[in-house]
């Protein structure tokens, strides 16, 4: 398959660049040191539906927008109440484990070489501050971030895919929509982005009908 020509290069966040789950499992080792793995993993897969269903809530107009941060909260609140810990600090610095993400092995270098040739835009559902402080943890580099928070929704939802449009300044095709999620990249590709599936062990992996202009 012939590359297709791109101006800029637009890379999701969470998931993509950082291992959300690792940081999330160091979160809630710490809040109950007890717990073992399987454990840990109800309480993870606890947060990652209550997160991933108020998403989509605030998508399908369900729910009014709140950002990131909320939902975060709202889910440690769920998952200590589960782990039965009461504890406000505790709650609290569960919710800030989302923002302590380390980057996957080839994150630095990659984006590294990819700003060298192209703008790179970092597009997350995160809230502004979640992406500054996971920028200032990972050492991701990027020449602009922008969060869904600035559309008011979150992604799938084509607004949020417009914001990188509107800054790049170059038609929705002249973008590569870079994600290790497959709904990701088919809201991206509905809103007319290029679109490139990078395999992660976290990741959406796509379906058979799925058509990516690239895989790596």
């Amino acid at each position: 398959m012939a590359q297709p020509e791109i101006d800029a290069v637009v890379v999701d966040v969470l998931g993509t660049l950082v291992d959300e789950p690792a940081g999330l499992r160091a979160g809630l080792r710490e809040l109950a040191p007890s717990l073992d793995g399987p454990g840990i993993e109800e309480l993870l897969a606890l947060w990652q539906q209550h997160i991933a269903r108020e998403q989509r809530g605030v998508v399908d107009g369900v729910r009014p927008y709140v950002p990131s941060d909320v939902l975060d909260l709202e889910a440690a609140r769920l998952v200590a109440d589960a782990a039965g810990v009461g504890d406000p600090a505790a709650v609290a610095a569960l919710a800030r484990s989302g923002r302590r993400l380390p980057p996957w092995s080839d994150t630095v270098a990659g984006l590294a070489r990819l700003a060298e040739r192209f703008p790179v835009i970092g597009l997350s559902n995160a809230s502004r501050t979640a992406l500054l402080e996971l920028n200032a943890h990972a050492g991701l580099r990027w020449h602009q971030a922008l969060s869904a928070e600035d559309a008011r929704t979150y992604k799938p939802d084509p607004a949020v895919y417009r914001l990188a449009v509107t800054v790049s300044g170059r038609p929705p095709e002249r973008l590569l929509m870079v994600a290790a999620h497959a709904w990701d990249l088919r809201g991206a590709r509905a809103a007319g982005l290029r679109t490139a599936y990078v395999a992660r062990p976290v990741g959406d992996p796509p379906a058979p009908s799925d058509r990516f202009d690239l895989h790596a």
